[in-house]
């Protein structure tokens, strides 16, 4: 297996992997080829994906503001799962944001999403539950929920 930083070029791939997992969100704009990309450009050292035989079987999604990191995405094929790749990936990014001088990473997990919430308590992600999230849309943004 192979991990290296995630490209433009690997969109399609990566999208098509999104949509295979269960119980996490995307939208129209951000997920988007030209939002990735955008994000990409932003963030070019912090997102990887992990390759084996031509194929990619993961991906985490992550950058940062400046002050805080933040994994965005993280998804490891179905099939290819509970071999360690997730853990590698994570690692990977922690590592690249850690060296981009941030001391603190931030993800966000749908409740019903119990794989995604197990995996990243086992990463040592703890729960806090004395903040709300809140957002606000500038621009109409469509849903994608797998």
């Amino acid at each position: 297996m192979l991990i290296r930083t995630m490209n433009i070029y690997d969109y399609e791939k990566v999208y098509e992997l999104w949509m295979s997992c269960k119980n996490m969100g995307f939208n129209n704009l951000d997920d988007s080829i030209e939002g990735i990309e955008k994000f990409l450009k932003r963030n070019p050292n912090t997102s990887f994906v992990a390759m084996e035989n031509d194929e990619l079987i993961g991906i985490v999604l992550a950058g940062h503001d400046g002050r805080r990191g933040y994994i965005y995405h993280m998804s490891v094929r179905e099939e290819n799962r509970h071999m360690g790749i997730g853990t590698k990936l994570v690692n990977k990014c922690l590592e690249a944001l850690k060296n981009e001088g941030i001391n603190k990473v931030a993800l966000l997990v749908f409740k019903r999403n119990e794989v995604g919430n197990d995996f990243w308590e086992k990463q040592g992600f703890i729960l806090r539950e004395d903040i709300g999230y809140r957002n606000k849309e500038l621009t109409e943004i469509i849903r994608i929920d797998t």
